[in-house]
């Protein structure tokens, strides 16, 4: 059984995430921070059905306590799948937006990937089978109004899964960037009403995270072997 680690696995996103991989026979490590009682009762609701899954706590974007609880997990057997989901918006024009707006979601964003990303790889070079997925956006590809820091961060992150892919190719490693547009979350229930939708998407909808979460499923199976260093963006039509 492969093992899987989804981080932000708590959300809408990544809850449907962890059900598919869990459902596609994986044990799924659920990350939560703040939101760890859902992590926890997620895992309940998939070893209730048959799957295996048990939720993990911490700061993505505090290194020690990554490492404090990732270390001992990989002792023995790789993690071979990573879903690089965790990430926040906190949205503001550029010249009305305070520093810490800025620092946050790039720490999030950028910094969490590396912090959890990084112990995970040689463990997983030493099996020479690994996916690592990480969830970008539409933002980090064609940019955003009120969102240069949310870009600047997704951007950053498909620069390093381009980067990083060439590096791990020849152990068995893929790394691709999923980047979805409007997708139907808490999140984006905020930011877009129906008419928005309908103006900025050609099918007229927002996607279902079950829909993203068939993409990834595919980028962490062995169908997708040959896939490695893209961006696949899964918006509706948008670009």
């Amino acid at each position: 059984m492969k093992r899987a680690l989804v981080t932000g696995g708590s959300g809408g996103l990544g809850a449907a995430i962890s059900r598919r991989l869990a459902a596609d026979g994986c044990h799924v490590f659920i990350h939560a921070n703040q939101n760890i009682v859902a992590a926890q009762q997620l895992a309940t609701e998939i070893c209730a059905i048959g799957g295996s899954a048990e939720a993990l706590c911490f700061d993505v974007t505090d290194s020690n306590a990554v490492n404090t609880i990732l270390a001992p997990l990989v002792e023995d057997e790789p993690i071979q799948i990573l879903v690089n989901n965790a990430g926040i918006h906190d949205d503001a024009v550029f010249p009305g937006m305070r520093p810490d707006q800025w620092h946050r979601v790039i720490d999030v964003s950028v910094n969490g990937f590396f912090n959890v990303t990084q112990p995970l790889m040689m463990p997983m070079i030493r099996s020479r089978w690994g996916r690592i997925i990480n969830i970008s956006s539409v933002a980090g590809i064609t940019g955003n109004r009120g969102q240069t820091n949310y870009a600047a961060a997704k951007g950053a992150l498909n620069a390093a899964t381009k980067s990083l892919s060439l590096e791990v190719a020849s152990r068995g490693i893929t790394v691709n960037a999923v980047a979805p547009g409007i997708i139907d979350t808490v999140m984006s229930e905020t930011a877009f009403d129906a008419k928005a939708i309908a103006n900025m998407v050609p099918m007229k909808r927002a996607g279902k995270p079950t829909e993203v979460a068939d993409l990834i499923s595919f980028l962490a199976s062995d169908q997708s072997t040959y896939i490695t260093g893209q961006i696949i963006s899964i918006n509706g039509g948008m670009i």
